[in-house]
């Protein structure tokens, strides 16, 4: 009795030993430790804390500084657009009013860079009268990205133009700033498509003559 007694310690600390595992040998049980959470260093609210948000430039944020924002109006707004970030900037003098999502022109069709200003304004009923969409003569869609310039027209069937609400036009080549479907890239033919939640604020604070810079 004595004897079996004895061998019970040395049996536990074998059964432990056996149950550990080589100690060089990583638990696939054990967790990855977590990764430390982005701490954004920026007073919530403040413009800095807008832009070191992940994601940014490419998100769909908009930012507004309310109290600029009150103060702009057609005589003293510009707009700044940079493509390279696809954002574009409500401008007071040289204060930030809002800061916003855009898409430009695909590589097929670069929107242009440069100087422009607001040639024209239509608030609504504004189609392309280049880019948009044909039917059969049943009004079957045919082609979804057609060009009135060149793609046919079947008999009996229609080209319809890309609406183009909030139509702010910066060029004579049919290039403008228009609401649209702003994928977080560069997806038009050549226009400035503006998000929903900010062109028609856009529209408001500009007028016919609004100077309008694009960069890369």
């Amino acid at each position: 009795m004595k004897l079996l007694i004895s061998f019970i310690p040395v049996i536990l600390a074998s059964a432990l030993c056996s149950s550990c595992g080589n100690p060089g040998t990583p638990n696939p049980d054990q967790k990855k430790p977590l990764k430390a959470l982005y701490q954004n260093p920026h007073k919530p609210g403040t413009y800095d804390y807008f832009r070191a948000q992940k994601g940014y430039p490419r998100n769909y944020g908009i930012w507004k500084n309310n109290a600029i924002l009150r103060r702009t109006n057609p005589s003293n707004a510009s707009i700044h657009i940079d493509l390279s970030e696809q954002r574009g900037y409500l401008m007071n003098g040289t204060d930030l009013a809002m800061d916003y999502p855009i898409s430009s022109g695909r590589s097929k069709y670069p929107t242009p860079t440069g100087n422009f200003q607001i040639l024209e304004m239509t608030r609504e009923d504004k189609r392309s009268t280049s880019y948009g969409k044909i039917y059969d003569a049943d009004g079957e869609l045919v082609n979804a990205d057609a060009d009135s310039r060149k793609d046919p027209i079947p008999e009996g069937g229609e080209y319809i133009g890309a609406p183009m609400p909030y139509w702010m036009r910066i060029s004579w080549d049919g290039v403008g700033m228009h609401r649209g479907k702003v994928p977080r890239y560069p997806a038009s033919h050549g226009c400035i498509r503006t998000h929903s939640r900010a062109v028609s604020i856009v529209f408001e604070k500009t007028r016919i003559g609004t100077r309008v810079s694009v960069v890369r």
